[in-house]
């Protein structure tokens, strides 16, 4: 191999083999592959805030993905919103007619934006039926559910993609770049803070303090975000962990959750990770990084828009301004070109397993009062986002 090579270079041999597994697999299922120029179908299941205020609008921006149908609990919602996007009626699915779409060649990949509780389910069935599928983080409420649906996954030999909108923004991209350049020197303390107020009269808020629905409360919902960061920014996996946890028994929101819970990961480079996440204090998706050299501020760093980043050595600090994207409409167009094996998988099943792992080692300790838990389990990226996904599209 050339001493020099290009990352353009080393994008396209991985998309090369990527589209050679995928065809072969298309063979192995006496089905052809798509033509490179036909969009994908998506049908969203869950028309939630985040489905109808982020998640369709990037499908109508998307450049390989397209919405193709619609499942709801609510069918005058569904019907209104099928309307809205031109799709016929026969497009929009109930609950109970769910399984149907196996009999509908319009979908080829199903969006899961349900509460956390649902995920397994609804994932499973949906790759039973034939369709690659694509799912919210967190990837579920237990380990096992995760295992379950890398299983399901692996049998129907269909792709299983978890919604990691990170991976794809170019500003996270940017941050993780200049960690594997060295330009921070050797990283030496992480420091992450991910949470807000949660207003349970609102819907979308009411069920992600009720365990039976969210599992982990601000931990799955927002802190899974810093326990992602730091183990994407710093390239590598925590080897143990202590937490502690903070509850006002009085607050009627915490009743089934923990509320406040901080957390300090291990890591095997000699970094630590200090992080904290709560519904119950002032709004902030930030992360920082301290190396040797410099030190990279994202604040906020994992908003869907207007994030900030900048390199700061001593008194300088110098901003990394790139262009905004919509963070969903880049996601799905990813998921799209995996379908289509024209890109490798960034954000497997694998990956949701491990920070559901880590969630669950956090809420394990913090439960013992701070006592230390192992948490090197031999996982390993497979595919390093900085390493193949271009900054900007």
């Amino acid at each position: 191999m050339p001493k020099e090579m290009s990352r353009r270079t080393l994008i396209e041999l991985s998309v090369a083999g990527a589209a050679a597994l995928a065809g072969a697999e298309a063979k192995a299922l006496d089905r052809p592959t798509l033509p490179g120029d036909q969009k994908i179908g998506f049908a969203v299941v869950g028309l939630g805030k985040l489905a109808q205020g982020q998640i369709i609008p990037g499908l109508r921006k998307a450049k390989s993905a397209k919405l193709v149908a619609v499942v709801s609990g609510h069918p005058d919602k569904a019907r209104r919103i099928a309307a809205a996007e031109g799709l016929p009626a026969d497009a929009v699915y109930s609950y109970d007619d769910y399984d149907r779409i196996a009999k509908d060649p319009r979908i080829q990949v199903v969006y899961i934006v349900l509460p956390n509780s649902m995920h397994a389910d609804y994932t499973i069935r949906a790759l039973k039926a034939g369709k690659h599928v694509l799912c919210e983080k967190p990837m579920a409420t237990s380990v096992a559910e995760c295992q379950a649906m890398i299983d399901a996954a692996k049998a129907a030999n269909r792709k299983l993609m978890i919604a990691y909108r990170c991976h794809y923004e170019p500003k996270n991209l940017a941050a993780m770049r200049k960690m594997r350049s060295g330009a921070l020197g050797k990283p030496r303390l992480f420091v992450t803070d991910m949470g807000r107020q949660a207003d349970v009269s609102d819907p979308s808020d009411a069920w992600r303090v009720d365990k039976s629905l969210a599992g982990s409360g601000a931990l799955g919902d927002m802190g899974i975000y810093g326990i992602s960061a730091s183990r994407y920014i710093l390239n590598e996996e925590p080897v143990e962990v202590r937490a502690w946890a903070n509850t006002d028994p009085a607050d009627p929101r915490f009743k089934t959750v923990d509320d406040l819970i901080a957390w300090q990961f291990r890591f095997p480079s000699g970094a630590i990770c200090n992080g904290s996440t709560s519904f119950n204090y002032n709004a902030t998706m930030s992360y920082e990084l301290w190396g040797e050299k410099a030190r990279l501020r994202a604040d906020p760093g994992a908003f869907y828009g207007g994030n900030r980043y900048e390199m700061v050595n001593g008194g300088a600090f110098t901003s990394i301004d790139i262009a905004e994207v919509d963070q969903f409409a880049r996601e799905m167009d990813w998921m799209a070109d995996v379908v289509r094996g024209k890109a490798p998988m960034v954000s497997p099943g694998e990956e949701g397993m491990q920070d559901m792992r880590l969630i669950s080692a956090i809420l394990e300790s913090a439960a013992k009062g701070g006592t230390p838990v192992k948490t090197d389990w031999g996982y390993r990226r497979a595919v390093d986002p900085a390493a193949v996904v271009d900054i900007v599209a």
